[in-house]
């Protein structure tokens, strides 16, 4: 049965998998010609020092679209990615600034907060059947009130703790003085890479491309679908745990205001990537490729001093072109 249920994931996947090569080609290349524009319109642009700022711009929202493209896939939508993000950051920090742990006790309470509140959210869309929408977006509330609550409505800063900023601005890899790879930068490729690897290699990734297709009929072919989906929520939360550790790093400090916001680049970063909101297709490779598009595009258009509302105007505009692109896609 296993064997039966593995191939039919793997020709769901095969069937859309000319669509997908097409829609990742278009996203690069929409990549591609943003910053030969860019370049073209600013010097200033395709400069070192600007390349590394918006690599380290996409690292963030980079890891937390990786983490909600597994969900997506499924069918489903996480609204809480950014607060719970927050949230990450603060019992990180918590554990390392006022209870004198080790960074690593940090690092590791932020991953299994994470995995409790993405656990906890697929609990609510699985079992009780709430929509994810409804469900996400009260443990968007959740999360960002509890931020709120453990730091007492102020940052919490990195000051005892000074190595902690170098796991996202120190750097491992040195080309030049000017061409410093920021290590946030690194982590995001690497998650990107498991990610890769747990979404087409695994059983985990065939199931829920397979629930994300037509959840009935996995049902049906004796998939437990419910405990799937938490998985999927639950290891999405993971991820988000080392965005968490990212930002905290990177602002050496957790800011508990922060968050709110992120989920929607996010997404925005999945759905330009080529992963349908209907669910059942998407890679990892779009996304990131993605999150580089609305990180290039925001930082031409603030490089060619376009006033920050239009940059927001110019990013909607762009998603609804994506939504509208994978309507057409499903449509043939």
């Amino acid at each position: 049965m296993s064997e039966t249920i593995g191939t039919t994931a793997v020709k769901t996947k095969a069937n859309s998998g000319s669509a997908q090569a097409k829609q990742k080609i278009l996203a690069f290349s929409s990549l591609v010609i943003l910053i030969v524009g860019f370049s073209i319109a600013s010097p200033n642009f395709f400069q070192p020092s600007n390349i590394i700022a918006i690599m380290l711009a996409t690292a963030v929202n980079g890891v937390l679209a990786v983490g909600v493209s597994f969900v997506i896939i499924t069918g489903g939508i996480d609204l809480s990615i950014g607060t719970m993000m927050t949230l990450t950051a603060v019992m990180s920090a918590q554990t390392i600034v006022n209870w004198h742990l080790p960074i690593f006790a940090g690092v590791l309470v932020a991953i299994l907060i994470g995995i409790v509140c993405g656990g906890i959210s697929g609990v609510m869309v699985a079992k009780l059947k709430l929509p994810p929408f409804i469900a996400t977006l009260g443990m968007n509330m959740l999360t960002k009130g509890l931020s709120l609550i453990i730091a007492h409505s102020k940052p919490i800063y990195f000051t005892d703790a000074p190595i902690f900023s170098q796991i996202s601005m120190g750097s491992l890899l040195n080309f030049s003085e000017e061409f410093q790879i920021p290590n946030a930068v690194i982590i995001l490729f690497v998650v990107a890479i498991i990610a890769a690897i747990v979404l087409n290699k695994t059983t985990f990734g065939r199931y829920i491309f397979a629930i994300g297709s037509n959840e009935e009929a996995a049902r049906l072919s004796g998939i437990n679908t419910d405990r799937w989906k938490i998985a999927a929520y639950a290891f999405c939360g993971a991820i988000v745990g080392i965005a968490g550790i990212l930002i905290g790093s990177r602002l050496n400090s957790a800011q508990p205001a922060l968050g709110q916001g992120y989920e929607l680049d996010a997404i925005a970063a999945v759905v330009i990537g080529g992963t349908s909101m209907s669910g059942g297709e998407g890679t990892i490779i779009g996304t990131i490729i993605g999150a580089f598009i609305i990180s290039t595009l925001t930082n031409g258009l603030r490089i060619l001093s376009v006033p920050q509302e239009w940059q927001i105007v110019s990013t909607g505009i762009i998603i609804i072109f994506a939504v509208y692109l994978d309507i057409l896609r499903r449509r043939k």
